[in-house]
């Protein structure tokens, strides 16, 4: 008798048998046979998922239960003619098709032509489409009218990896199931009772190195399976699975982690020496770094007994920190990897700034050493350099209490005092005004100043600009600036002197005619205009800027 891959072998014939998706068997299953008795079977199902975690199988198995000679059943006897035709795939009413290569509208409306005439053995006649999204957009036209309303002796089974490109009027016709990728444990669990079955030996570290491969699909776990079998000779161990996937043995990685701990450079290169004669793949050389860093950090949290001496030994070795900033080192650097000149060269990087960032206080010491020194000789200069603390004569004391930073004349008007007119001009943009207190700055002028007062002459053209809020941050800046608290008033007036605002606006005025001077006689210019009957766009010669 020829070989069956484990892959068919292991085929799931019935729900019981299926490894996973409770989810979707729980609901398959109500629908067949309720609590209350009651069938609600619906006309179109689509099962969803990535490669391998059961969608075909789940059709197939929903379809003995729709057509077992026992009856509407969810466990269905798997021993009459339906069930064992179907399990083989040579029942005449369950039309399997596979839509990848029969995409074109003329396929679909063959298929539909007899959808009309009744099942020929079976209770129902069932169309199970794979890879659905394959279809193309006239295909669905023409299954739409028969999905939307099919006799009542049809089925349809859906299944696609990819729903994002059915349309909505197909999936609205549909009951969606997604089937989930299978965690590692449940798959390595399902391969060891595989291999018990099959009496072949095997080790539970090689089968999770299977497991952790097959990224959530269990068909590509089985067919890894097969293939490590022949490669180790009828047994599956650890030493065959890590050649056969290119892994870099588990010591290596550990070696690295130890090197980095014990801050020994030369031991972590040497390291990496001895992975480059083993594989050329610093990618998943930085993956399973990070499997291994995450399998530390689980096991500081959450303890396990029988986790690996290994993990177990670094994860008291390394602290928390440690590991969560060696992490997202090493999640930066695997991202970064494909833009390094060589991914041996991007992969010595990662490591190398693992040691530059320690947190480890013990050690972080040795490499700031040089640092702390020069720290050391800098607070000795600046002591030298700080004279003694001498006892000062009765004229210097006067001199160190001299007048204050910013002194107010005691009174009188602006232009009697240090404080003019113009020297508003001067003082506002030193008050670092914000909001509508800047604008109402710039519409003012100073008129008089006393010890505890200020006041202020405002154009009315910036009467408007008068709010509670202005008000109180411009006072605010005032007795900031002068250091003592002032009480602020307002004088509206027309001012015929220039304001800030005013000035500002004639200096804006003055650049622009010496642009449009600029322009004007500028000899290229003219030649142009006489060459061409060039004309200047009004409006459109703006003056050069600081910025520009």
């Amino acid at each position: 008798m020829s070989y069956q891959v484990l892959a068919r072998k292991w085929r799931p014939q019935d729900f019981q048998q299926m490894v996973g998706q409770a989810h979707v068997l729980r609901a398959l299953m109500n629908a067949l046979e309720g609590d209350d008795g009651q069938q609600r079977l619906h006309h179109a199902y689509l099962f969803t998922g990535t490669r391998g975690v059961g969608k075909t199988t789940l059709a197939r198995i929903f379809a003995k239960c729709l057509n077992c000679e026992t009856g509407v059943t969810a466990k269905p006897c798997g021993e009459c003619r339906s069930c064992r035709e179907i399990a083989e795939g040579r029942h005449v009413d369950l039309i399997e098709v596979d839509a990848a290569s029969r995409t074109k509208v003329e396929d679909t409306r063959d298929l539909l032509d007899n959808v009309q005439y009744a099942p020929t053995r079976g209770r129902f006649k069932i169309y199970l489409i794979d890879e659905v999204h394959m279809l193309s957009g006239h295909s669905f036209n023409a299954l739409l009218k028969t999905l939307e309303e099919p006799p009542p002796h049809v089925k349809f089974l859906f299944a696609t990896t990819d729903p994002q490109k059915l349309p909505v009027t197909i999936l609205s016709r549909c009951l969606q199931f997604n089937l989930k990728r299978m965690p590692v444990d449940m798959i390595s669990g399902h391969l060891a009772n595989v291999l018990e079955q099959e009496n072949i030996p095997f080790s539970e570290s090689a089968l999770r190195l299977l497991a952790r491969a097959a990224d959530g699909s269990m068909r590509d776990a089985l067919s890894l399976t097969d293939q490590a079998i022949v490669a180790g000779g009828g047994a599956v161990s650890e030493d065959e699975v890590q050649d056969m996937l290119g892994l870099l043995p588990h010591e290596h990685l550990l070696a690295l982690l130890q090197a980095i701990a014990d801050d020994d450079g030369v031991g972590m290169l040497a390291t990496v020496e001895q992975m480059a004669q083993l594989t050329t793949d610093f990618t998943a050389a930085a993956d399973g770094f990070i499997a291994l860093l995450h399998s530390i950090a689980v096991q500081q949290i959450v303890p396990a007994d029988e986790a690996d001496a290994d993990i177990a030994q670094m994860a008291k070795l390394l602290s928390p920190a440690d590991v969560q900033l060696y992490y997202q080192m090493a999640l930066y650097g695997r991202r970064d990897l494909p833009l390094a000149p060589d991914p041996r060269g991007g992969f010595e990087m990662l490591l190398l700034r693992m040691l530059a960032f320690r947190l480890d206080d013990g050690k972080s010491q040795a490499h700031s050493t040089p640092v702390e020194k020069k720290k050391i000789v800098i607070e000795t200069l600046r002591e030298k350099e700080t004279p003694p603390n001498l006892p000062m004569s009765g004229e210097e004391q006067e001199a160190v209490t001299a007048s204050p930073l910013a002194p107010f004349p005691d009174k009188g008007k602006a232009g009697e005092g240090f404080l003019s007119t113009n020297d508003w001009h001067t003082l506002y943009p030193q008050l670092n005004l914000s909001g509508m207190a800047l604008p109402l700055a710039q519409h003012c002028l100073l008129e008089s100043v006393t010890d505890d007062q200020i006041t202020l002459l405002l154009d009315e053209s910036g009467a408007t600009l008068q709010s509670e809020s202005a008000e109180a941050q411009l006072a605010a800046a005032l007795a900031k600036h002068y250091g003592r608290s002032l009480k602020l008033n307002f004088h509206v007036s027309v001012v015929t002197e220039e304001t800030p605002e005013k000035r500002t606006l004639r200096e804006a005025a003055e650049q622009q005619k010496a642009a449009e001077a600029a322009i004007n006689n500028d000899p290229f210019v003219q030649q142009l205009q006489e060459a061409f009957g060039a004309v200047i766009v009004p409006g459109s010669i703006r003056p050069r800027t600081n910025a520009s």
